[in-house]
C-alpha cells in the first residue's frame, strides 16, 4: 500500500499581526493629532475672547490724587496711567499758580485708559472788589464787571411784577466783598408774569354769549359770518385757536359765525 506524502497547505485569508498593529497604530496617533488640534483652537479662541473684551471695554487704572500738584506734576503722573489732563477752570485760591485745586473725577475711582480728568487750576492768591450790580440792567453788569477783569457766571432769571424785565435783582458775591473767584451770578427780573387764559369752547355757542365771556377776560376778537345753512343764526361754528390751547393775554380770538 502506498503512503500518502504529507503536503503542507499555505494558510488561505489568514490575518498579518504585523498589519493589524500598525494600523491601530495609525488610528492611536490621527486620535492624539485630533485633541491636540483641538486643544490647540480652544485655547486660540478663549485667546480671543480676551483680547476682544480687552479692546472693548479697555484697561482699567485708579485715578491719582491730583490736589496740590502743579499742572506739569499732575499731567505726567496720569499720562503715566494712560490718562488725560483737562483744564476745566482757573480760580483764585491760597494755592500757587496753577495748582490744582479740584480735581473730576475724584481720586481713587477706576477709570479707564484715555478718559479725561478734569481739574480746576489756582490762579493764586488775589482777593477782587466786586463792584454793585444790583438796579444795573445784564448788559450794563457785564461792562461792569469786564472793566475789574470780572465776568458774569450763572445767570438766573424769575418773573417779578415790581421790576422790569433784564434787571439785576441780586448777586453773588455781595457788592464790596473779596472774592476768590472772577465771576460773578445774577439774578435777573424777567418783568411781571404775562396772564394767560385757557382757550374756552366757543363752537355751539351763541354769539351774544361768546361776545360775553370774551368781553369778562378783556381777550380781543375777530369775528367772521358765513353762510352754514346746517347750523342755526348766529351760532358760533368755529374758533382761533382751538379749545384747550394756552392763551395769552394779548391774542386775537377769532370767531366763525353762522349768517
Amino acid at each position: 500500500m502506498t503512503e500518502i506524502p504529507d503536503i503542507p497547505l499555505d494558510p488561505v485569508d489568514a490575518p498579518e499581526p504585523s498589519t493589524s498593529l500598525n494600523f491601530r497604530k495609525r488610528l492611536e496617533e490621527l486620535g492624539q493629532m485630533a485633541l491636540l488640534v483641538f486643544i490647540l483652537a480652544s485655547a486660540a479662541f478663549l485667546s480671543a475672547i480676551t483680547a476682544m473684551r480687552i479692546a472693548i471695554h479697555g484697561r482699567e487704572v485708579t485715578m491719582p490724587n491730583l490736589v496740590g500738584k502743579s499742572v506739569t506734576e499732575a499731567t505726567s503722573l496720569l499720562r503715566s496711567r494712560g490718562l488725560v489732563l483737562r483744564v476745566a477752570d482757573r480760580i483764585y485760591s491760597e494755592l500757587p499758580i496753577n495748582v490744582v485745586v479740584r480735581q473730576t473725577p475724584l481720586a481713587g475711582l477706576l477709570m479707564k485708559e484715555s478718559q479725561q480728568a478734569h481739574v480746576v487750576l489756582s490762579l493764586g492768591q488775589r482777593q477782587l472788589q466786586i463792584p454793585l450790580l444790583e438796579g444795573n440792567s445784564l448788559r450794563a453788569s457785564r461792562i461792569e464787571l469786564l472793566r475789574a477783569g470780572l465776568q458774569v457766571g450763572e445767570v438766573s432769571a424769575v418773573a417779578m411784577p415790581d421790576k422790569p424785565a433784564d434787571e439785576v435783582v441780586l448777586q453773588t458775591p455781595r457788592p464790596g466783598a473779596g472774592s476768590a473767584t472772577p465771576r460773578v451770578d445774577v439774578l435777573v427780573s424777567q418783568g411781571p408774569r404775562e396772564t394767560a387764559y385757557v382757550m374756552p369752547h366757543f363752537v355751539g355757542m351763541t354769539e351774544s354769549d361768546a361776545e360775553r365771556r370774551l368781553d369778562a377776560s378783556r381777550l380781543r376778537r375777530k369775528v367772521n359770518y358765513v353762510t352754514a345753512p346746517q347750523w342755526p343764526h348766529g351760532t358760533v361754528v368755529d374758533q382761533t385757536p382751538l379749545a384747550g390751547s394756552r392763551l395769552p393775554a394779548a391774542s386775537t380770538i377769532e370767531l366763525t359765525i353762522a349768517n
